[in-house]
């Protein structure tokens, strides 16, 4: 029997990172991608999981596939990830 992944449907993402790192305020990235800056707030936090339109719209911002952005499971840190380090 297959084992359920996620069965609370909540997608984990990078955007307050991605953001972080780029000096973007909430305000800024909204408007690139034409959302409220409520709704970047809600995606940060979990509490909303994007439409698959906007999903593709974040992740041609920051130049990323959405794989590297959204994720059904917990994003381990990049840093783990590209260099294999655990901070």
């Amino acid at each position: 029997m297959a084992e359920r992944v996620n069965a609370s449907g909540k997608l984990h993402n990078r955007i307050a990172v991605l953001r972080a790192e780029r000096g973007l305020s909430r305000e800024a990235l909204a408007e690139a991608l034409a959302v409220s800056y409520q709704t970047i707030g809600y995606m940060e936090r979990g509490d909303y999981n994007p439409s698959l339109e906007l999903a593709f719209r974040v992740a041609e911002y920051f130049g990323l596939p959405i794989e590297a952005i959204f994720s059904r499971e917990p994003l381990r840190p990049m840093s783990e990830q590209l260099f294999g380090q655990r901070w």
